[in-house]
């Protein structure tokens, strides 16, 4: 632990930007959503005519960007954690059933893990947004029923490592349930890899929702999305060029440290394979 530096930077990023995600309400100096058309992108505090009662600036309808960029901290891991859940149950289930039993239920779990990886993520969610709406609630599912493939082929794999252990066959030799073996057996000890996986999906999912959101498909205005301030602003990046590097800098560090947080995670879990 000591020595696992990705870990503890990943994690005291990640609490960091959680932290500020949790106590959005006292932190934002402004109401994200208040619009006031006289104070239309002022600069940040760094610049000649900033000023501290917007230290990040205002937007192009006047709105405090730091209240903003606060309050889509939310969204962001709102949708990173409904994301990973949603698809982390749909794939651990369809793994760990295929590993234990094998035979058709395998084939059929390959067959479908298969047929979903043919279909590229962001062109079946940007159709089906486009057919259904672009809301919160309509990214988190879309993304969650697409992105448990990964779930499903490493759960295959681990389950299949640990039903072959002694224990499982002690279990089954007390007479323990099949359900009872999985849950209590098998589950525990194939955690780890669920949860290295759930940080890169999650990531994977901040990311899609950023690009469905920039391209107008995703989260709807006037809610705070880190995607969707970065597109309201590509008309003013030659001018203002903080209202895209703020949120795409703060996105940038999201991702980074999901991705530094589960590299560290998978160090501690798989000691062997540190070198």
């Amino acid at each position: 632990m000591k020595k696992n530096t990705a870990l503890y930077v990943g994690c005291g990023l990640l609490l960091l930007i959680i932290f500020c995600a949790i106590f959005a309400p006292w932190l934002s100096p402004h109401d994200p959503y208040f619009q006031n058309l006289t104070n239309r992108t002022v600069p940040p505090v760094w610049y000649d005519q900033g000023t501290w009662a917007h230290p990040l600036g205002t937007d192009q309808l006047g709105r405090d960007y730091l209240s903003r960029l606060l309050y889509g901290a939310r969204i962001s891991l709102l949708i990173g954690l409904s994301v990973a859940v949603i698809s982390g149950l749909i794939g651990t289930t369809m793994g760990m059933l295929a590993g234990y039993f094998g035979g058709r239920i395998d084939m059929f779990v390959s067959f479908m893990v298969t047929t979903r990886l043919s279909m590229p993520v962001i062109l079946v969610a940007l159709a089906t947004v486009a057919l259904v709406g672009g809301s919160l609630w309509v990214v988190i599912m879309v993304l969650g029923l697409l992105k448990w493939d990964r779930f499903a082929v490493v759960m295959r794999s681990a389950t299949q490592q640990v039903r072959s252990m002694e224990y499982v066959s002690a279990a089954q030799s007390a007479g323990a349930s099949t359900l009872r073996i999985m849950l209590t057996e098998v589950l525990p000890n194939v955690l780890p890899h669920l949860i290295v996986i759930a940080t890169l999906e999650a990531a994977s999912a901040i990311l899609l929702e950023a690009a469905l959101s920039f391209l107008g498909l995703g989260v709807q205005p006037p809610l705070p999305s880190w995607g969707l301030m970065i597109s309201e602003a590509k008309s003013y990046m030659f001018f203002s060029f903080w209202l895209i590097a703020i949120p795409g800098s703060a996105l940038a560090l999201l991702i980074f440290s999901i991705n530094l947080a589960g590299d560290g995670l998978h160090q501690f879990f798989t000691p062997g394979e540190r070198a």
